[in-house]
């Protein structure tokens, strides 16, 4: 995980550039970096990864990323131990997904997580 996390710190200028196309993968370094501190167990720096996408709802739009990231910070917190914190991100996540087809993996995983919260 760590030789993820430092190739992934070279996109770091340009994770905040958007192309002119109509699909943009901006922002997805900073998930993709998120995503190596998780499974790395690094907590604090994951949600500080997740943070710096939801600090730019316009970037992702209707984009996954955005609700990923939600996922993501609710996981983070779970890793550092900060559960009130985490509740509020998973039911935010569901709350956005309540419509989502039941059976999609990642929300039935989420539903499973959140439940061992309780």
């Amino acid at each position: 995980m760590a030789e993820a996390i430092a190739s992934l710190r070279a996109s770091t200028p340009y994770e905040l550039g958007q192309t002119a196309q109509l699909v943009s993968l901006v922002l997805y370094p900073i998930y993709l970096r998120g995503d190596a501190y998780l499974a790395a167990r690094d907590g604090a720096s994951a949600a500080a990864e997740f943070q710096k996408i939801l600090a730019h709802p316009g970037l992702t739009r209707n984009e996954l990323i955005g609700p990923l990231a939600l996922l993501g910070l609710g996981r983070a917190h779970v890793l550092s131990r900060e559960i009130d914190a985490a509740r509020i991100d998973y039911q935010n996540f569901l709350s956005l997904w309540k419509a989502a087809d039941a059976d999609l993996p990642v929300l039935k995983q989420a539903r499973a997580e959140y439940a061992k919260l309780k």
